[in-house]
């Protein structure tokens, strides 16, 4: 049985950092795409960052390029995602993502974690 288990959330002042963490277990973690999507309530959920099953291709929203850094250990089944310069309107659920499919990640066919709130005041 997969289970993601995501951390690090929190409330932080703006231009502040948090570091999201997200452990797995239940899969072969490094044939696995991860990636960070993020809701807030209304709104459907979007992409936010992911990363191939090697720790390459990392690839980011527009609006978190340069301030997001996604990482993974395949060792500790973990993956990251480390914010920097945080604005209110980063302030969502964030949820991490497990798909075999890179392509994939976030349709049909990915696990997902339970979430974590993110906080950021002005």
């Amino acid at each position: 049985q997969v289970q993601m288990v995501e951390s690090g959330g929190g409330l932080v002042q703006a231009g502040g950092s948090l570091r999201l963490s997200c452990a797995a277990s239940g899969l072969t973690f490094r044939t696995y795409a991860m990636g960070w999507f993020r809701q807030t309530p209304g709104k459907e959920r979007e992409f936010v960052a992911k990363i191939g099953g090697s720790g390459v291709n990392a690839y980011y929203r527009d609006s978190v390029k340069g301030r997001f850094t996604i990482s993974r250990d395949n060792a500790k089944n973990t993956v990251y995602l480390q914010m920097n310069s945080l604005k209110p309107e980063d302030t969502a659920v964030y949820y991490c993502g497990a798909n075999r499919n890179y392509y994939a990640l976030g349709s049909a066919g990915t696990y997902w974690g339970q979430g974590t709130q993110v906080s950021v005041s002005s």
